[in-house]
């Protein structure tokens, strides 16, 4: 595993706890009880993200056949990428992940789950809400996003392979950041966010997303640092089948998958 991404030696990160235990799924079969998911103790100030006027997100839309699917460039700014890479290398990557079930040999990376706050998540929201679809199911968007992220990385040879993700209830910290607390259920998710923090200009090689048309061809969405590819989840047909590719051998490709809320508070 190569990690380029280095801390700043002036920054002070505070000290990190767990929030909540799950049950935790290893790639090849078994279940390591009392799996912890992470939260830091205060904001980090490198995780307090800003208006960002240089950032111009753009939406383009995915041909999916039918299916909803598009990409969203410019939401991070790459110090902004950085910074999370540095934030989940310090919570600690495991084997198993808390909370996902999944059968042995589909999920073959590292996983790290944590639960971040509004300084970091709400700037992002207010970037990229306009390129949001209003409504989903009849559902509207919801103005925040779950602040339980699920965060990947892919060694050489690491792969995700063919799945649907499920639909999930939103999370967030509890006033004294030591409980993860989950919404109510008239909030739920509806789209996956794959948040790519870095990609081929970081040295990363493969590691594309793939995306299954219902006639079993494919889209491939190449990982940018900065971009994020969202698509339906559910086990309904309206899900997008999908993977994640091989990644090469050299720099490990990092992601974040966040959840786009929809229904009424």
């Amino acid at each position: 595993m190569t990690n380029d991404v280095t801390p700043n030696a002036n920054q002070v990160w505070p000290e990190h706890w767990a929030v909540a235990h799950l049950p935790g799924s290893l790639p090849m079969g078994g279940v390591v009880p009392m799996t912890p998911i992470h939260a830091f103790a205060s904001s980090p100030r490198a995780l307090q993200f800003k208006a960002q006027t240089e950032l111009k997100p753009v939406r383009t839309d995915i041909e999916l056949g039918g299916l909803l699917a598009f990409v969203i460039e410019d939401v991070l700014s790459g110090e902004e990428a950085d910074a999370l890479v540095t934030a989940s290398e310090r919570l600690g990557y495991r084997d198993e992940a808390p909370g996902i079930s999944t059968p042995p040999g589909m999920r073959m990376n590292k996983s790290v789950h944590w639960v971040a706050d509004e300084h970091m998540l709400d700037p992002m929201m207010s970037r990229m809400m306009h390129l949001l679809p209003a409504s989903v199911d009849g559902q509207p968007l919801y103005g925040l996003l779950s602040q339980r992220l699920n965060m990947y990385r892919y060694d050489a040879s690491d792969v995700f392979n063919r799945h649907v993700d499920g639909e999930w209830p939103g999370y967030s910290l509890s006033e004294d950041r030591s409980q993860m607390l989950q919404w109510g259920d008239t909030l739920r998710s509806r789209l996956t966010m794959v948040l790519y923090l870095n990609g081929p200009e970081d040295g990363v090689s493969g590691g594309c997303t793939r995306l299954f048309r219902p006639d079993g061809s494919a889209v491939d969405v190449l990982p940018r640092k900065g971009s994020a590819v969202f698509f339906r989840h559910g086990f309904g047909p309206h899900s997008v089948v999908h993977e994640g590719r091989q990644v090469g051998i050299g720099t490990s490709k990092y992601v974040a998958r966040i959840n786009i809320m929809y229904g009424q508070d």
